[in-house]
């Protein structure tokens, strides 16, 4: 038996929950943004995201179980040929949630959520983690090419410094 979610529900029961959440989802991919109380967005989130998740598979069983959810053709059709493409390089996070303050006539925290349909950009870490050891490899080459050198004019009788000037012209001829 499945397990009822903990609270009370949105407004009445668990079907009257259900439908405020397929219309909300409906009115989100319509809209690709909505204004509801702050408790909707969240527990629309999730729906929002499985019913995306579905619309990037893009078959027809995928488009079957969004139906079942929302019931209007129009709208699943703009979630599957508008939405989905432009999130389908995205692995999560389709929606954003922003708080907007509290409603005037009964002073109800209020929040926008909206769909993230700009392009993802890969993370700069990765690209700075990768980019630093390349840029340091040769860096560190020259100072250790150079520091034979120094140190041949300063010690030239002393045993460590002539094996970085033996391996010093291996360099060179594997560069040539």
């Amino acid at each position: 038996m499945p397990k009822p979610t903990k609270g009370p529900r949105l407004g009445g029961g668990p079907a009257h929950e259900r439908l405020l959440l397929a219309n909300l989802a409906a009115a989100l991919f319509a809209h690709k943004s909505i204004k509801t109380t702050e408790t909707k967005a969240k527990r629309l989130r999730p729906l929002a995201e499985r019913l995306i998740t579905f619309a990037k598979r893009g078959d027809l069983h995928a488009r079957r179980r969004v139906l079942s959810v929302i019931g209007d053709k129009d709208v699943v059709h703009t979630l599957f040929a508008e939405i989905a493409p432009l999130v389908a390089d995205r692995q999560g996070g389709y929606t954003r949630i922003t708080k907007v303050g509290n409603r005037k006539g009964d002073n109800a925290p209020m929040a926008v959520i909206e769909l993230v349909l700009e392009p993802v950009t890969p993370k700069a870490k990765s690209t700075k983690k990768a980019a630093a050891p390349a840029a340091e490899k040769p860096v560190e080459e020259k100072p250790a090419e150079e520091a034979p050198a120094e140190e041949t004019t300063e010690a030239p009788a002393d045993e460590t410094t002539e094996a970085p000037a033996e391996e010093a012209p291996a360099a060179e001829e594997k560069s040539e």
